[in-house]
């Protein structure tokens, strides 16, 4: 009789019948399912009573997560044009692009958060690279998008583009707080801007910038140019991505949220904000601007006009070497009434272009 089976018929006999005769008719069976069901309490004992050897490890707390870099000081140096534009060119490239971005998506996000998505993303194109080739206007694209998926930085377009733009000295991008938005787009520079904008969002990728994730325009030093990795250059914006992890392409992980904005809603505060910190004489865009009497006192042809417009006159020596610089003619946008942000030619002729944001 197989072993199993003769266990099975012992421990399905009535308590009171016929096992010890099923013991004398099979004496060796008896020992061997004896031993097995002895071997069988044993194990199910020490499973029952086992103490684990290791404590479980504790869930990942906040305090030790390693957090993400914090957002530089957008302070620019204060230099004149000229001089920032030496220093950039002679500061080298020290570090590769690296491999392109992943391509952006706009997931499930409704048809609003679309729309001023992409009145976001074109704000920036054509205040920031309006007068920049089509390459130059698909890379500052290509950083605002690899922004909103760094956990350094919100996770949706409009929030991108307008941070801090209601602070004195917070604002990523300078269009958002130095009166730029009170120039209403022309016509064919929004519309290009656009095209470029829904591109991006529709997943087309700039791999010349790589995952930068910031830029500036040459005729400025920002203060934070130096601690991160200067990677490209592209018209007359030069990027930059982080040192070390967080500015290699497994940092770019936040999911975009789908939540955005109305972007009118957030130019109207923005341009409520920069007017009531001209008002109060605070500086705004982040720069360090110095005052204009030491302007003045430094030979800079400063003049003051109606309600704090500052404006100020390159001398032929100064335009010159930006001409040459930038091989074509071109002179800074109006920006506020803070001289670092606010450089022109008093009334520009019809010619002129903007040098950029």
């Amino acid at each position: 009789m197989p072993v199993l089976a003769y266990i099975i018929q012992i421990m399905t006999s009535p308590i009171l019948e016929r096992p010890l005769r099923l013991v004398r008719a099979h004496p060796s069976e008896t020992v061997i399912a004896l031993g097995v069901l002895a071997f069988s309490a044993a194990a199910f004992a020490s499973v029952a009573n086992l103490t684990p050897a290791t404590t479980p490890l504790a869930p990942p707390t906040a305090t030790t997560a390693v957090a993400p870099p914090a957002v530089p000081d957008m302070s620019v140096k204060p230099i004149a044009p000229e001089q920032a534009l030496a220093i950039n060119q002679e500061t080298p490239v020290t570090a590769a692009a690296g491999p392109a971005a992943a391509p952006f998506a706009l997931g499930r996000a409704s048809g609003f958060a679309r729309d001023e998505a992409l009145n976001c993303l074109s704000q920036a194109i054509y205040y920031e690279a309006g007068q920049e080739s089509d390459d130059g206007q698909r890379a500052v694209a290509q950083v605002v998008l690899n922004r909103v998926r760094h956990p350094a930085f919100p996770a949706s377009v409009c929030s991108v583009v307008y941070q801090g733009s209601t602070r004195p000295t917070g604002c990523q991008f300078t269009f958002t707080c130095d009166g730029s938005l009170a120039r209403r787009p022309e016509r064919a520079g929004w519309d290009r801007a656009r095209r470029v904008a829904a591109a991006a969002l529709q997943g087309s990728v700039y791999a010349g910038v790589g995952v930068a994730t910031h830029y500036h325009a040459d005729y400025v030093v920002p203060v934070w140019s130096a601690s991160l990795a200067k990677s490209d250059v592209v018209g007359a914006h030069l990027f930059y991505r982080w040192q070390g992890g967080w500015g290699q392409p497994g940092a770019f992980v936040q999911p975009y949220n789908g939540h955005e904005a109305r972007a009118e809603g957030l130019r109207t505060a923005a341009l409520t904000a920069h007017n009531a910190y001209v008002a109060a004489g605070t500086p705004t865009a982040g720069h360090i601007a110095p005052p204009i009497a030491l302007a003045r006192a430094d030979g800079l042809p400063v003049v003051q006009g109606p309600a704090g417009r500052v404006t100020l006159h390159f001398a032929p020596q100064a335009r010159a070497a930006v001409e040459v610089a930038l091989a074509r003619p071109r002179i800074p946008a109006p920006a506020d009434t803070r001289l670092q942000s606010m450089l022109d030619a008093g009334a520009p002729a019809s010619d002129q272009k903007p040098l950029g944001s």
